[in-house]
């Protein structure tokens, strides 16, 4: 049998642009797939791998594939009892591993036509869901259920799909940066989970995130917001912890969570993601050394905090439940479901700046410039 013609946008060396050109076609191995990509949707963390070079990711060898985010068709299944969930023809969005440190792989790259995905890490999506919406999801979901849903983080309650089976915890998650591509999911999730959710954005997103189900919604930018937050929490009812996305938001994550007295809180930050410094377009070696030195003050910064005020935090890293139990709850136990079901929203919306491999890179400077309650999208 003839085997499909592979292309790829290849990241060839350290900050270099992406650029355009064959690549081979790897058959699935045990419980893999292979998923004909349709769309696909960029991170920070691509881009910025891109440009920091080997500060970030320093085991990646290039040329290799970028990417996490797609959505297409599964064209080859591989053996073993996950892989035999799946059947060519299936729409499918995936969590797309290559950067992953367990696998360093560019076959698992997602900026590329045909894309080894593992089967553990893929839902089907329902005929009515676009690509370019389910596209959205995957390593912001990842990551936001990483962060609430692993025992060495928040170690919340699984989320469930259906409306009509969720119980009220009686307890408050605290989500900083609600309409970010993590945070939306966040909120969502722990909603899911039958927590109350408390998060924050810019007053234009506060009706957005409340169809997403927060309780609360406060202005990130307001000066009183840590007092605010507190107030609505109140001194009684327990907080099962935080998940802070965006610059300052560990910090007055670890503010809100040192003053809630309730029996039963959590006083655990789940970071998932790091300072971004202004002017990300172009690092010369003095915006390089400014970053690092900025990178090492706000690590000693929190440290103190958190021995200060009592409240541990960790970062996250999106793919780690690709080995857990996690990846189960989250791509086979829930999305399906609440996906065919109408409970689950792809958020944040797609903004699709381009078509082909060849506008990947244009979707990553469109990315890096900011985006607010978008996420960046391709269409292949």
């Amino acid at each position: 049998m003839t085997q499909p013609t592979n292309t790829a946008a290849w990241l060839p060396k350290a900050k270099a642009p992406l650029k355009v050109g064959p690549a081979p076609y790897t058959p699935p191995g045990e419980n893999e797939l292979v998923v004909k990509t349709r769309a696909v949707a960029v991170n920070p963390v691509e881009w910025s791998k891109q440009l920091i070079g080997d500060m970030m990711f320093s085991w990646i060898k290039y040329p290799f594939i970028l990417g996490n985010d797609l959505a297409g068709e599964v064209v080859a299944v591989g053996t073993g009892s996950t892989a035999a969930h799946f059947q060519p023809g299936d729409r499918v969005l995936a969590h797309a591993l290559a950067m992953d440190p367990a696998v360093n792989r560019a076959a698992e790259g997602a900026f590329q036509s045909y894309v080894i995905v593992r089967a553990h890490m893929v839902s089907r999506i329902p005929d009515s869901l676009t690509f370019e919406r389910a596209c959205v999801l995957p390593l912001c979901l990842s990551t936001a259920a990483c962060g609430l849903f692993q025992k060495d983080y928040l170690a919340l309650n699984p989320p469930i799909p259906s409306l009509a089976d969720r119980k009220p915890t009686g307890k408050a998650v605290l989500v900083w940066g609600g309409s970010t591509s993590v945070g939306s999911n966040a909120v969502q999730l722990a909603s899911a989970a039958g927590y109350e959710v408390i998060s924050t954005s810019s007053p234009r997103n506060f009706a957005y995130l409340k169809t997403l189900g927060a309780t609360h919604v406060f202005d990130y930018n307001s000066p009183t917001v840590v007092d605010d937050i507190v107030s609505a929490i109140g001194p009684t009812k327990p907080v099962a912890g935080a998940l802070a996305v965006g610059n300052n938001s560990t910090e007055n994550c670890i503010r809100v969570l040192s003053r809630c007295p309730a029996k039963g809180s959590n006083k655990f930050v789940a970071q998932a993601s790091f300072p971004q410094p202004e002017g990300t377009a172009s690092f010369s070696l003095a915006g390089l050394a400014g970053f690092a030195l900025g990178m090492a003050w706000w690590n000693v910064k929190v440290a103190a905090m958190t021995r200060v005020q009592g409240v541990k935090t960790k970062f996250i890293f999106g793919s780690s439940l690709m080995g857990n139990e996690v990846s189960k709850v989250l791509y086979e136990d829930f999305l399906p479901r609440a996906l065919a079901e109408g409970t689950f929203v792809p958020a944040p919306e797609p903004e699709v700046v381009g078509s082909g491999l060849e506008s990947v890179q244009h979707a990553l400077d469109v990315h890096r410039k900011g985006v607010s309650a978008k996420k960046v999208v391709v269409s292949i």
